[in-house]
């Protein structure tokens, strides 16, 4: 990689995203610690909600079930040492 490749790539990690300039103007109205933790709160539920969303997701597309789980938990994968 070039020095003028890594500047490049430096300025561009300088630019701000419009989510980062949205939470910026958002999070500058802000007038009280309470309101501070009522945002966050928010935006960790949504975070959550996206999370759970996946690991459904992953849990179906893999056809996992409990069963599954306790053999995979019991399961030795690990190479025997010689």
């Amino acid at each position: 990689m070039t020095t003028a490749t890594i500047e490049k790539k430096n300025a561009e990690s300088r630019v701000l995203n419009p989510a980062q300039l949205f939470l910026l103007q958002t999070f500058s109205t802000v007038g009280s610690d309470e309101e501070l933790e009522e945002i966050q709160s928010l935006l960790l539920d949504y975070y959550q909600k996206k999370v759970d969303a996946q690991a459904s997701k992953l849990w179906d597309d893999l056809e996992l079930s409990n069963e599954k789980m306790e053999e995979i938990l019991n399961s030795h994968l690990r190479t025997p040492y010689k």
